[in-house]
């Protein structure tokens, strides 16, 4: 169980009686020892409101996790469907790369089928980075940009090279997604993300939820992401659940959408979970705003369609 409600017991009533706040359990593993303890014995699923509990990583490399064992019969957190224990685990692999590295590029060629087969590990090994020395090919600067310093032979620049790459992790569009979905920490991070070779974001600047999408000042691309409610019938415009104010079109890419995310009917698409990289703008009247995929190129969209 990947969150928790906490709600302590008032002196008004019942402890179900107030609303509450939610903890990702990447974000409650993070505080510190007194809080921990002052808030785990008012643990409650948000599902069924079972009384939870709070389990910390284990030195065998059992992840920290939330869990309950009263939870109804019913319940989504007791019985998680297939794609839910996915959604989870691939939320856990992204927290494990905020964690442990300071980068991460997306591999936007990974076809939608491929993608679930990546990391079956949960553990993601940190490699040894080069220290920064008078002999290193680079010193890093605050904002991100890198300046030459000493000269260095080719041997010590490839070799330094191949290190950054393995610092490097690559994930697809789907794994990202889910773990949005399932509440990692990813969309808070300062995490360096890559969306190719030149240009990488500050992970808490580039992923945006469609409940929180603005126009950008210089048409600076996002990544936005959230599920929709429905697509009209002619497959001309998808429309997310979060924001009633914003449309993403795709009649100019409709065969390539369709064929892509194996897609017949509008209807399919209904809660479907979507991520899309593209720019944000207002329609000539400032009544609607605009989702439009970079470049049209379909790689930069994930759709995952709900389960039957």
């Amino acid at each position: 169980m990947l969150d928790a409600v906490y709600r302590p017991a008032s002196s008004a009533g019942s402890a179900l009686d107030e609303p509450g706040r939610v903890y990702s359990v990447f974000a409650f593993q993070q505080l510190d020892d007194d809080e921990i303890a002052r808030l785990r014995c008012h643990l409650y699923c948000p599902e069924c409101q079972g009384l939870a509990y709070y389990r910390k990583a284990s030195k065998d490399g059992k992840a920290a996790c939330f869990g309950s064992r009263y939870h109804a019969a019913d319940c989504l957190e007791f019985k998680p469907s297939s794609s839910r224990k996915l959604e989870e685990a691939d939320a856990q692999i992204v927290n494990d790369i905020v964690l442990q590295h300071d980068a991460m590029q997306i591999d936007f060629n990974l076809a939608p089928s491929k993608q679930r087969q990546l990391h079956t590990s949960t553990k993601t090994p940190r490699p040894l980075k080069p220290a920064l020395t008078s002999q290193s090919p680079q010193s890093i600067l605050a904002d991100g940009e890198s300046t030459p310093t000493t000269p260095v032979t080719n041997s010590q620049a490839d070799e330094a090279k191949k290190q950054s790459e393995l610092a490097k992790p690559k994930e697809g569009l789907q794994r990202l997604l889910h773990s949005l979905l399932r509440g990692s920490e990813l969309q808070q991070s300062q995490l360096w993300v890559y969306t190719d070779e030149k240009y990488r974001w500050r992970a808490k600047n580039l992923f945006v939820n469609f409940a929180d999408a603005e126009p950008t000042d210089n048409g600076a691309p996002r990544m936005y992401w959230g599920t929709l409610s429905h697509a009209d019938k002619q497959l001309n415009w998808l429309n997310p659940a979060e924001n009633k104010h914003i449309g993403i079109p795709i009649d100019a890419y409709q065969a390539k959408f369709k064929q892509r995310f194996n897609i017949d009917e509008a209807s399919e698409l209904a809660g479907a979970a979507i991520i899309v990289f593209g720019r944000c703008y207002w329609n000539k009247d400032k009544s609607r705003k605009i989702i439009q995929l970079w470049n049209k190129d379909i790689r930069r969209m994930h759709i995952i369609l709900t389960e039957d």
